[in-house]
C-alpha cells in the first residue's frame, strides 16, 4: 500500500511540475511579447526608422507582388478587360470635373458682385448701411440692452478720440500675416507694398478653352510700381494621363505665369544691392565692386521658375513649383471666397480646430491603453520602467 501511495504522490509531483512548466512557459512567453510589444514602440518613435520605413513601403508602391503572375492566362485576360473598364471610367471621371469646373465660373458670377461690394466697403468707396453693419456677435447675445446702450456709447467716445479711418485699412495685409502659408513667404520690405493692396479676383477661363484660372492681384496707386493689376495664370489638366491613367484624381495645376512687374526707380524690392571686395592678384591693390543679386520677397511670386519644354526641374525648382501651386490653390479655393473671415482670425481658428481633434483622438486613443493595462489584473505599474513624463518627480 505504502508503495502505491509513494506511486500516487510522484505522479501528482509530475503532474504538478508540468502544470508549473506550463505557467512559466506561458510567462515567458508574455514576457517575449510585452519586450517585443515595446520595442517595436521604441522603433517607431525614431524618425530615422520611421523614414527607412517609409521609403521601403514607397519603394513597393506599383511593384508586382507576384500573385498577377501565378494566375492562369485566361484569368489575366478578364483582369485586362476589367482594367479597360477602369480607364473608361477614368474618362468618364474627367468629364465629370469639366462639368464641376463649368459650375464653379457659372457660379462665380453669382459670387462676383458681393466680392466687388466688399471691396468698394475695404477701399472706402462705399460707405454700409446701419442696417448692413448689423451683427450679433455670440458673446453679445447674453447682454441686456442697457449694456449694450453702455457699450456702444464707450465705442462711439473711442471712435472720436481717433483719427477717422478710411474703409477698412490694411485689410489684405491682415489676412496674409494671418495665414501661416502667406506670412511665410512675406519680408518686412514687403509691408508697405502691400497696404495698397485693395482687392484679389479669381477669373476662370472661358468656355471651350483649356482649363485655368488666374488670379488678379489690384493695387492702388503707389510710389512702388506702376501697374494696377498683377496677374498669376494657372493652366490645369482635367484628364488621365495616357501613360498611366490610374493615377488621375481630378484636375491638377501643370503649370503657372506670372507678369512683369513696372517697378519705380530704386523700388524694386525682389533685388538688392550688395558690395564686394576685390583684390587684385599682381598689384594687391583692393577695390570695391557693387553686384544686383536676387532678394527676398512676396513679389518673387509673380516670377515663378519656367519649365522647359522637357518638364524636366532641378530639385530646387521642383519644390518652388510645388510651394506656388498649393499656395495658387488655397488663394483660390479659400482665401478669396472668405477674405473677412482670414481677417478676424476665425476661418483660422476653425483650421486649429480641426487640428485639435484629432490630437483629442489621439489622447482618447492613449486613454483607452492606460484604461486597458488598469483592468488587467497582473498589470503591475512598478514594472513600468518608462513612467509618463509628467508623473517623474523633479
Amino acid at each position: 500500500m505504502a508503495d502505491i501511495d509513494n506511486k500516487d504522490q510522484a505522479e501528482l509531483d509530475m503532474a504538478d511540475m508540468e502544470d508549473v512548466e506550463e505557467v512559466e512557459d506561458e510567462e515567458a512567453g508574455e514576457d517575449v511579447n510585452n519586450k517585443a510589444r515595446q520595442l517595436t514602440a521604441q522603433m517607431m518613435q525614431n524618425p530615422q526608422i520611421l523614414a527607412a520605413l517609409q521609403e521601403r513601403l514607397d519603394g513597393l508602391v506599383g511593384s508586382p507582388s507576384g500573385y498577377m503572375e501565378s494566375l492562369p492566362k485566361v484569368v489575366k485576360r478578364r483582369v485586362n478587360a476589367l482594367k479597360n473598364l477602369q480607364v473608361k471610367c477614368a474618362q468618364i471621371e474627367a468629364k465629370f470635373y469639366e462639368e464641376v469646373h463649368e459650375l464653379e465660373r457659372k457660379y462665380a458670377a453669382l459670387y462676383q458682385p458681393l466680392f466687388d461690394k466688399r471691396c468698394e466697403i475695404v477701399k472706402a468707396a462705399y460707405e454700409p448701411t446701419d442696417e448692413e453693419c448689423e451683427w450679433k456677435a455670440d458673446e453679445e447675445e447674453e447682454l441686456t440692452d442697457e449694456m449694450k446702450e453702455k457699450a456702444k456709447l464707450e465705442e462711439e467716445k473711442k471712435d472720436e478720440e481717433k483719427e477717422d479711418p478710411k474703409g477698412i485699412p490694411e485689410f489684405w495685409l491682415t489676412v496674409f500675416k494671418n495665414v501661416d502659408l502667406l506670412s511665410d513667404m512675406l519680408q518686412e520690405h514687403d509691408e508697405p507694398i502691400l497696404k495698397h493692396l485693395q482687392d484679389i479676383k479669381v477669373k476662370f477661363s472661358d468656355p471651350g478653352q483649356p482649363m485655368s484660372f488666374t488670379l488678379e492681384f489690384y493695387f492702388e496707386p503707389n510710389d512702388f510700381f506702376t501697374n494696377q493689376v498683377l496677374t498669376k495664370t494657372y493652366k490645369m489638366r482635367s484628364e488621365p494621363d495616357e501613360t498611366d491613367p490610374f493615377s488621375f484624381d481630378g484636375p491638377e495645376i501643370m503649370s503657372c505665369t506670372g507678369c512683369q512687374i513696372d517697378w519705380t526707380k530704386g523700388k524694386n524690392v525682389t533685388l538688392k544691392t550688395i558690395k564686394k571686395k576685390q583684390k587684385h592678384k599682381g598689384r594687391g591693390t583692393v577695390r570695391t565692386v557693387t553686384k544686383t543679386v536676387p532678394n527676398d520677397s512676396f513679389f518673387n511670386f509673380f516670377s515663378p521658375p519656367e519649365v522647359p519644354e522637357s518638364g524636366e526641374l532641378d530639385e530646387d525648382s521642383e519644390a518652388v513649383l510645388a510651394a506656388d501651386f498649393e499656395i495658387g490653390h488655397f488663394l483660390r479655393e479659400r482665401i478669396v471666397p472668405r477674405a473677412v473671415l482670414y481677417f478676424t482670425g476665425e476661418a483660422i481658428e476653425d483650421d486649429d480646430d480641426d487640428y485639435d481633434e484629432e490630437g483629442e483622438e489621439a489622447d482618447d486613443e492613449e486613454g483607452e491603453e492606460e484604461a486597458d493595462e488598469e483592468n488587467d489584473p497582473e498589470y503591475d505599474p512598478k514594472k513600468d520602467a518608462n513612467p509618463p513624463a509628467e508623473c517623474k518627480q523633479q
